[in-house]
């Protein structure tokens, strides 16, 4: 794969091949996010995963007593880290059409 320097102007857009230097900066750019990935899905996981305990934390207030399924849900909630490995985060973070999270995990009961 050929990379470029595009420069741009008002008159348009220049393309120049890059040099050597150059491209070994940009693999080793290239890298670096690809061995980050999994970190950045993990973070979106995590955000997701405290967005869904939110929503249920009013079960655990002193007057209401929480269903075992919610405890059941709460508890697959906090175990995704230990039960998912990054070969699963795409799966986890996965959409439908609507944008909705297709994992059964996030269903709530």
């Amino acid at each position: 794969m050929v990379d470029y320097n595009s420069i741009y102007t008002l008159e348009g857009v220049t393309k120049t091949e890059i040099t050597g230097d150059e491209k070994t900066q940009l693999e080793t750019k290239r890298k670096a996010i690809a061995d980050n990935l999994p970190n950045e899905k993990l973070e979106l996981i995590k955000l997701i995963r405290l967005q869904k305990l939110k929503e249920t934390d009013w079960y655990s207030n002193s007057d209401v007593t929480m269903p075992d399924n919610i405890k059941n849900f709460r508890k697959k909630m906090r175990d995704i880290p230990q039960d998912f490995n990054s070969s699963k985060y795409d799966e986890l973070l996965n959409r439908d059409s609507d944008g909705n999270l297709t994992h059964s995990i996030w269903s709530k009961p």
